[in-house]
C-alpha cells in the first residue's frame, strides 16, 4: 500500500510539472509571433488609414497660401480640421523651371498698363475760339432763319482755324446743310457775293452766261429747272453762280473737298490709285475740252478699245481730264475724274491714278468744274 500511494504521489507530480511546461511555451510563442508581427511592418487598420490620409495629401500639389484680399469673407471665418472645398481653377501648362514653385494669380501674370494724363493726355474734342465762331454761326441762323449767307460764312472761316478732326467734321456738314439753300436752292439770297440774280436778254444762250460766270452751263439748268438750254426765256429771272468751282481731295482720307471759289461746299468719297500707280500730289487744272460723257478710251495696259455700250465699260459716267500743272503733278497727262464700274473700290486705292467717284457723284462734279479754271489740288 506504501508503494502504491508513492507512485501515485510522483504521477500527479509530473502531470504539474508538464501543465507548467506547456504554459510557459504557450507564452513564449506568444511573445514570438507578437515579435514576427510587429517586425513585418502590419499596423492596426486605423494607423493603416491615417497613413493613407497622409500619404494622399503629401501626393496633392502644394497649395499656395491665399492673400487676405483674394479670401472671401464667409470663407476666412471658418476653421475646420478638414480643408473646404476650392473651385478648381482651368489648368495651365507652366515652364519646368516654375513647377514646385508658387503659382502665380492669373491676375498678376497679365500686365497691365494704365493710361494717366501724364502717359497719355486726353485729345481735346473742341478747339475753344473755333467753337466760338460756330456758336456765333448757329445763334445767327435760330434767331434769324435768313440770315443764312452770313451763318454760312462764319463757319467757313471757322473752317480755316486749327480744330480737332471730328470738330471739323461737324463744321462741314453744317456748311454742306446750308449749301443745299443757298447754291443749290432756286433763291438767291440777299448779300451773296456767290450766286445772284439775273434777268434772261433777248439773244441769251445758256451757254454763254454760264462761261461768262465760270461755271458749267448745267448747274444753272439744274438749280434753275431748266430741262433743256433752248428753254431759257427773255425776261425771265434766274439765279447764276459766280465760279469757279474748285476741288481738294486728301489721299490719306479718301476724299474730295468742293469749294465754291474758297467757301466750302461739300465732301465726296473717292478711290485713288493703287501701289505703284499712285495718284500724283499737286494741283491740276480741268483740262480744255476733257470733259466728256461716256468717252471711248483705251487701257493702256492691255491695249484693249473700250466703247460706253461695252457690258464691262469702265469709265461710269463722265470723264474729267486733268492737266498737272504744279508739284508732283506738274506736265503730266492722262489723269481723270470719273466714275466707274466697280463701287465697291471707293475710298479704296485700287486705280491706275485716277480719281475715282460713284457715278452720281461724277456727274455732280462734272456739273460744277470748268475747263481751264477749275483747279484740283491733291494733297497726302
Amino acid at each position: 500500500m506504501a508503494r502504491l500511494s508513492s507512485s501515485a504521489g510522483r504521477q500527479r507530480r509530473g502531470l504539474k510539472n508538464n501543465t507548467i511546461y506547456l504554459a510557459i511555451a504557450v507564452v513564449v510563442f506568444v511573445v514570438v509571433v507578437l515579435i514576427l508581427f510587429r517586425g513585418s511592418g502590419t499596423v492596426p487598420q486605423e494607423a493603416a488609414a491615417n497613413e493613407v490620409t497622409n500619404e494622399s495629401r503629401a501626393a496633392e500639389p502644394a497649395r499656395a497660401t491665399p492673400r487676405l484680399a483674394a479670401v472671401e469673407p464667409a470663407t476666412a471665418s471658418v476653421q475646420t480640421n478638414r480643408p473646404a472645398p476650392t473651385p478648381t481653377p482651368a489648368r495651365t501648362e507652366r515652364p519646368a523651371e516654375t513647377q514646385g514653385q508658387e503659382p502665380v494669380p492669373q491676375e498678376a501674370a497679365q500686365p497691365t498698363t494704365v493710361a494717366t494724363d501724364e502717359v497719355l493726355p486726353p485729345a481735346p474734342t473742341v478747339d475753344a475760339k473755333a467753337a466760338a465762331v460756330v456758336a456765333e454761326a448757329m445763334t445767327m441762323l435760330n434767331s434769324h432763319p435768313r440770315q443764312v449767307i452770313s451763318a454760312r460764312n462764319k463757319l467757313n472761316e471757322a473752317l480755316s482755324m486749327p480744330m480737332p478732326a471730328s470738330q471739323r467734321l461737324a463744321v462741314k456738314e453744317e456748311l454742306a446743310k446750308l449749301s443745299k439753300e443757298w447754291l443749290f436752292g432756286p433763291a438767291a439770297f440777299a448779300g451773296d457775293t456767290l450766286c445772284d440774280n439775273y434777268t434772261v436778254q433777248p439773244g441769251d444762250l445758256l451757254q454763254v452766261i454760264g462761261r461768262r460766270n465760270k461755271v458749267p452751263y448745267e448747274l444753272l439748268m439744274q438749280i434753275n429747272n431748266i430741262p433743256r438750254p433752248q428753254s431759257l426765256q427773255a425776261g425771265k429771272t434766274i439765279k447764276v453762280v459766280k465760279g469757279p468751282f474748285h476741288a481738294k481731295v486728301c489721299r490719306s482720307t479718301f476724299t474730295l473737298d468742293l469749294y465754291l471759289q474758297d467757301v466750302y461746299v461739300r465732301s465726296f468719297k473717292v478711290g485713288l490709285g493703287r501701289a505703284g500707280y499712285e495718284t500724283p500730289t499737286g494741283v491740276w487744272r480741268v483740262q480744255e475740252g476733257g470733259k466728256l460723257i461716256a468717252p471711248t478710251w483705251t487701257d493702256p495696259d492691255s491695249g484693249r478699245v473700250y466703247k460706253a455700250t461695252d457690258p464691262d465699260y469702265p469709265l461710269g459716267s463722265r470723264w474729267i481730264a486733268l492737266d498737272g500743272i504744279e508739284g508732283d503733278a506738274k506736265g503730266r497727262t492722262g489723269f481723270a475724274i470719273h466714275g466707274t464700274k466697280e463701287p465697291e473700290q471707293i475710298g479704296t486705292a485700287g486705280s491706275r491714278g485716277c480719281i475715282r467717284m460713284f457715278n452720281g457723284d461724277a456727274i455732280t462734279i462734272y456739273n460744277m468744274l470748268f475747263p481751264l479754271y477749275s483747279k484740283v489740288e491733291v494733297v497726302e
